[in-house]
């Protein structure tokens, strides 16, 4: 039988480096992206759509699409290319803020 290790837990720390506000922004920032990139995937593969086919319906480029999906983009997405994308796919674009209740 091995023996188990015991592991602590990554939270304490994440929440410690968190609390310095440019950590944080840039936290959010790449965690918006991810999020994008998810986003723009799901759509286009419940539309039945191929990189390509969604490129040419929004006139822009394959690697374009697949640069957004990637999340490899440093720049983030136009609001005018994302509501594209989704009238593409045959949803809807929705934009909006969460704040935490301590706010």
């Amino acid at each position: 039988m091995k023996n188990k290790k015991n592991y602590k837990s990554a939270r304490p720390f994440f929440q410690k480096i968190l609390k310095d506000k440019e950590v944080r922004i840039q936290y959010e920032e790449e965690k918006s992206k991810t999020e994008i990139a998810h986003a723009v995937r799901t759509a286009r593969l419940r539309a039945d759509l191929t990189q390509a086919q969604l490129a040419q319906l929004i006139s822009t480029s394959q690697s374009v699409i697949a640069r957004l999906e990637g999340g490899s983009d440093k720049r983030v997405p136009s609001i005018s290319l994302l509501a594209r994308i989704a009238a593409a796919c045959g949803a809807q674009f929705e934009f909006g803020f969460n704040f935490s209740k301590a706010s």
